[in-house]
């Protein structure tokens, strides 16, 4: 598996008996307010963003503040990932969650977990050049590389279940009514 460069510094270090105990209590929390009312279940989430720099956007959620720009290549200063890869980094983030998540609740250990996305970008739709092709991803391929003491069977079997729970996943594989407006 590849090493990061940058650990995360923000992030305390965890037992696995820790981790095991907060992804246990949140499933039982979760389980008992939705139990509770259905309605529990329904969550809203909300950024917003504004320009800066060249192309760049600071977004703002909830509590955190982060930078999105584009490389030189498309009109950026290239001072953070570009949104296509922020894309990609939430589709790569949400199936570690439901990974982690979904092993717990089936009894399975992972060792070390590393997701890989890869997305097919075509900019003719971007700058106008070609109206036929997708401004979106053409494709994208996930890959998954987890160690434990588990089969490769039950490993097939977790990442089926992620694939059929991650939000994320949904999001790029499904139409999302979506809108938008002059405000």
């Amino acid at each position: 598996m590849t090493q990061l460069l940058d650990p995360p510094t923000a992030l305390p270090t965890i037992s696995d008996d820790e981790r095991a105990a907060r992804l246990n209590a949140a499933g039982a929390a979760w389980s008992e307010r939705i139990a509770a009312s259905p309605a529990n279940a329904q969550l809203k989430t909300r950024v917003s963003g504004r320009a800066v720099g060249s192309v760049a956007t600071e977004i703002r959620a909830g509590a955190h503040r982060f930078l999105v720009d584009e490389p030189a290549g498309l009109a950026g200063d290239d001072a953070a990932p570009s949104p296509v890869e922020y894309a990609l980094g939430a589709l790569v983030s949400c199936q570690v969650v439901v990974f982690r998540l979904y092993a717990q609740a089936l009894g399975l250990t992972i060792d070390e977990l590393e997701i890989t996305a890869e997305g097919d970008l075509d900019v003719r739709k971007i700058f106008g050049i070609d109206e036929s092709v997708r401004a979106g991803f053409q494709g994208v391929r996930v890959s998954v590389e987890i160690t434990g003491p588990n089969t490769p069977e039950e490993y097939e079997n977790l990442r089926q279940i992620v694939d059929a729970h991650c939000p994320v996943l949904d999001i790029f594989e499904n139409p999302v009514p979506t809108t938008g407006a002059l405000v």
